[in-house]
């Protein structure tokens, strides 16, 4: 293990047998990469890298967690490498491989696959590479030291609370959706979410029109594994506008008008959820809709202010990230880091530090999201109704 910041493992000898062995292989794999991971495989490859960071895509979610786990650990004068996998576990596993021979003491790793990804995280380990699970859990492996994220359930659960906290009377549509089966915080979501829905359901309040599945287990308030992959597999929008928006219009195709009127909508995600709430806004028969979200993006922070979107649950990356990056740092300093609970992955009980979300709508927005220097004022068109709310 690394004791600071800029010990090197390797002798000025060794340094220059990596040069013969690995430059050549190395450089032939960078040149295979997309331009971002490219470049970052050619910043000075002779200086020990002791963090690796693998992240699922490189879209501007990840992209932020990449360069704010970066900054953190710089600032504390660690070296670190962020590879990002293009949402295919194949190349997922040779970023972690590429990481293991530049030398990295802790891979920070947010898995597309969280069962594909095992294999990854193994290898790692048979490396003596301490493994966080960043943000989603590798599962059914003992590969993983340590699990960084906001508490998935409790996500799921203020979802649920947001919808049945504007409910009243009985009988309200209820449309379900749900992230990717191959992310294991779907079902930590979707069983949030369960939890606060379902009495809701079985008293008659919410009627599920869209998930024959959730319907056959709706008076089964604790659901496995398998049940709740069952009902993912019919509402899943594996995290995806285009799917979302096509699912939503099929399930919306395949009911009547007495069907719609007021409805409620479990949206699980702001990308998706503001794909759903668009097909059910241009719905003739939908006379209102309420429609939950998480991650704060700054289209649905705008589709919320205009009346678009309902909620948003908000897991500020700079919270994440710093965690991940405090994690790594204590192992790098040979301390284990401080665990608030463990969450079993399908093989071990993983020592854990989960974050507890925020819960954003139309009036906290400012408070929460641009008073902490998150978003700017500017970043928003502001209609006159926010105008006695405003601090600049």
């Amino acid at each position: 293990m690394f004791n600071g910041p800029y010990t090197h493992r390797f002798s000025s000898i060794a340094v220059g047998l990596l040069l013969i062995i690995f430059v050549m292989p190395l450089a032939s794999y960078a040149s295979s990469l997309p331009v971002a991971d490219t470049n970052a495989l050619t910043n000075n490859f002779l200086d020990v890298i002791q963090v690796g960071v693998v992240l699922p895509t490189q879209d501007g979610r990840w992209e932020q967690d990449g360069a704010l786990i970066q900054n953190a650990l710089t600032t504390d004068g660690y070296t670190s490498q962020v590879l990002f996998s293009q949402g295919n576990s194949l190349t997922e596993k040779t970023n972690v491989e590429t990481l293991i021979t530049l030398g990295i003491e802790v891979l920070i790793f947010c898995p597309h696959d969280a069962t594909a990804a095992a294999a990854a995280a193994e290898e790692a380990h048979n490396a003596s590479v301490e493994v966080i699970s960043h943000d989603r859990l590798i599962r059914d492996t003992t590969a993983v030291d340590f699990y960084v994220s906001f508490d998935p359930i409790a996500v799921g659960e203020a979802q649920g609370q947001y919808l049945v906290n504007e409910a009243s009377g009985i009988g309200n549509p209820l449309y379900l959706y749900a992230g990717a089966p191959t992310d294991n915080n779907s079902f930590l979501f979707f069983e949030g979410a369960w939890n606060i829905l379902q009495p809701k359901i079985a008293d008659g309040t919410f009627i599920i029109k869209n998930s024959s599945e959730a319907v056959a287990l709706q008076n089964k308030a604790i659901l496995t594994r398998s049940e709740i992959g069952d009902i993912i597999d019919q509402i899943t929008t594996n995290w995806d506008y285009g799917t979302a928006a096509a699912l939503a219009q099929a399930n919306l195709a395949a009911v009547s008008a007495t069907d719609k009127g007021n409805v409620f909508i479990l949206g699980p995600n702001d990308n998706t959820a503001r794909a759903i709430a668009d097909v059910f806004a241009a719905d003739f028969d939908v006379l209102s809709y309420i429609i939950t979200g998480q991650d704060a993006e700054q289209a649905s922070v705008q589709y919320i202010i205009d009346g678009k979107q309902s909620m948003t649950v908000f897991k500020d990356p700079r919270t994440i990230s710093e965690e991940s990056a405090a994690a790594a740092i204590t192992y790098l300093q040979g301390g284990t880091p401080d665990a608030s609970t463990t969450v079993n992955n399908g093989a071990i009980d993983v020592p854990s530090k989960l974050i507890a979300p925020i819960v954003v709508d139309k009036n906290n927005i400012i408070p929460v999201l641009i008073d902490s220097g998150y978003y700017k004022f500017d970043d928003f068109t502001w209609p006159s109704v926010y105008l006695p709310l405003i601090r600049r």
